[in-house]
């Protein structure tokens, strides 16, 4: 079955950097596009970021966009956040989540469980 692990989260002070791990299994991981997904403590879902299935396009929401990037290494079959210059609201739950598709059309079909980064002093 579909299998999507998060790791590296964890406890980091504003300005400091974190890379995000998600690793895929159970289906053909170089044919979907990926994207990165957080919840903030009491607040809703925010999209952060998608990567499409080649790894040669991504989009970024505004409140990320510069510091984080988002990659993807296909034949390890991991999706990857590196995340740089934090700051408390960026701390939340992060998502690693599958397309069913190698572009962001259509939806999100899987999600994983997710991994807890808190940016605090």
């Amino acid at each position: 079955e579909v299998q999507l692990v998060e790791s590296g989260g964890g406890l980091v002070q504003p300005g400091g950097s974190l890379r995000l791990s998600c690793a895929a299994s159970g289906f053909t991981f170089s044919s979907y596009a990926m994207s990165w997904v957080r919840q903030a403590p009491g607040k809703g879902l925010e999209w952060v970021s998608v990567i499409n299935s080649g790894g040669g396009i991504t989009i970024y929401a505004d409140s990320v966009k510069g510091r984080f990037t988002i990659s993807r290494d296909n034949a390890k079959n991991t999706l990857y956040l590196q995340m740089i210059s934090l700051k408390p609201e960026d701390t939340a739950v992060y998502y690693c989540t599958k397309w069913n598709s190698y572009w962001y059309t259509g939806g999100m079909d899987y999600w994983g469980k997710g991994t807890l980064v808190t940016v605090s002093s």
